[in-house]
C-alpha cells in the first residue's frame, strides 16, 4: 500500500503571522498615542475605514486628520485581551480585545474603556489595516 501525503508549506507559520499582526497592533497603539503620521499612515489600507464608539466612520484621511489633532493630547493608550485569529488562507487577521484610552481634548479630561475589533489584509509581504471598529462595552 502506498500513502500519499501533501504538505501545503507557507512562508509563514500561522502563530508566526500572527505575532506579527499584534506587534503591529502595538505600534498602531503608540503611533497613534505619539502622533506619528507617518507610521499611521503606512499602516492603513487607501480604503481604510474606522467606526468609532458614536457610530460615526472615518476614512483614512478622516482619521489621520483626527489623529494628528493637537487640540487632543492621549496620555494613556493601552491594549489587553487581545486575540489575533489569521483566516482566509493566511491573508486575513482578526483582531478583539480591550482598548483603554485616557487624555485631555481641548483641555477637558476624558477616558474611554473599549472593546475593538479590527481587520488586517496581507499586503505583498507585510499586513495592513483595512477595518476597525470600536464599541463601549454594556454594563
Amino acid at each position: 500500500m502506498l500513502l500519499c501525503i501533501t504538505v501545503r508549506v507557507t512562508a509563514q507559520e500561522p502563530s508566526g503571522q500572527a505575532e506579527q499582526v499584534r506587534k503591529l497592533e502595538e505600534k498602531w497603539t503608540e503611533a497613534y498615542k505619539e502622533r506619528d503620521i507617518d507610521i499611521l499612515s503606512s499602516l492603513l489600507t487607501e480604503d481604510f475605514v474606522i467606526t468609532v464608539e458614536d457610530g460615526n466612520t472615518y476614512s483614512k484621511a478622516g482619521y489621520i486628520t483626527h489623529s494628528a489633532d493637537t487640540a487632543t493630547r492621549v496620555e494613556v493608550a493601552e491594549q489587553s485581551d487581545m486575540r489575533v485569529r489569521v483566516r482566509g488562507s493566511g491573508n486575513i487577521a482578526v483582531v478583539t480585545g480591550a482598548y483603554h484610552e485616557r487624555g485631555q481634548s481641548n483641555r477637558k479630561p476624558y477616558e474611554y474603556h473599549d472593546r475593538f475589533t479590527d481587520v488586517w489584509v496581507r499586503v505583498g509581504n507585510g499586513w495592513r489595516v483595512l477595518s476597525s471598529h470600536y464599541s463601549v462595552p454594556f454594563k
